[in-house]
C-alpha cells in the first residue's frame, strides 16, 4: 500500500470573508488543487481534507484522494462569529481516526500537513487554546497559519504555529500567490519526507510576509 500524505486546511468562512475574499478563497484553493494535479508524486499520495469554520464548523470535504477531488464551493454566512477552536477539536477527532500509523508490519502515512486560513481571530479562545496542546501532539510535518486581511491577528496563529504568512489584502491575485505558494509547500513536503529529512517551507514570494 502507498503511503499516504494528508493535507488538511481550515478556511476561515465567517462573515467578513463575504463577497470579493470568499471569491477569491473559491479560486485560490480549486486552483490549488488544479497545480497538484500536475505534480505525478502528489497524484500518487496526496489526501486532502476541508474543515470550513464559521458560526458553525464543517467537515466540506472527507479526506480525498487528489485524483478524486472535485473542485468545491466555499460559501460564508452573512455574519458571525469564527469558531476556530470548535475546528480544531474536529480536525483532531479526524485526524487520529484518519492517520495510518506505522507498526513492524507496515510503514503508516507520512507526517500529515496542516493550513490554516483565517481574516480575524478566534472567537472560542478559550476551545481554541485548549485545543493547541491537542494539536501539536498530532506531530503534524507541518503547520501553516495564514492571517489575511486588515483585521487578521498574527498573535493567536503564533500560538498554534510558529510559520505564519500574513497577507495585507485578500483579493483574488494575493490569495493566488499564497495557494501557489501552498502548492510548492506541499510538494517540497512529499519530497522531503521521502528523503527522511525534515520539511522545509520554500521561500515565500514577496506578496507573502512571513511572521518572525
Amino acid at each position: 500500500m502507498n503511503r499516504r500524505l494528508l493535507a488538511y486546511f481550515l478556511l476561515d468562512t465567517s462573515g467578513s470573508m463575504r463577497g470579493e475574499p470568499i471569491q477569491a478563497l473559491n479560486n485560490g484553493f480549486n486552483g490549488l488543487v488544479s497545480m497538484l494535479r500536475m505534480d505525478p508524486q502528489a497524484m500518487d499520495s496526496l489526501h486532502i481534507s476541508v474543515i470550513t469554520f464559521d458560526r458553525e464548523v464543517h467537515c466540506l470535504v472527507p479526506l480525498t484522494d487528489l485524483a478524486s477531488f472535485r473542485p468545491v464551493e466555499i460559501l460564508c454566512p452573512e455574519s458571525g462569529p469564527t469558531h476556530t477552536g470548535e475546528a480544531l477539536e474536529m480536525l483532531h477527532e479526524m485526524v487520529d481516526k484518519e492517520l495510518i500509523k506505522g507498526s513492524f508490519e507496515r510503514k503508516g502515512d507520512w507526517k500529515p500537513l496542516l493550513f490554516v486560513f483565517t481574516d480575524g481571530k478566534p472567537s472560542d479562545i478559550q476551545k481554541y487554546r485548549m485545543s493547541i496542546a491537542k494539536i501539536k501532539a498530532l506531530d503534524f510535518g507541518i503547520i501553516v497559519g495564514c492571517a489575511a486581511g486588515p483585521k487578521s491577528e498574527v498573535s493567536f496563529l503564533k500560538e498554534l504555529t510558529n510559520d505564519v504568512v500574513k497577507l495585507d489584502t485578500t483579493d483574488s491575485h494575493t490569495l493566488t500567490t499564497f495557494f501557489r505558494w501552498v502548492s510548492s509547500s506541499i510538494e517540497m513536503g512529499s519530497k522531503s519526507q521521502g528523503t527522511g529529512e525534515g520539511i522545509y517551507l520554500p521561500p515565500p514570494p514577496s506578496e507573502l510576509n512571513i511572521i518572525v
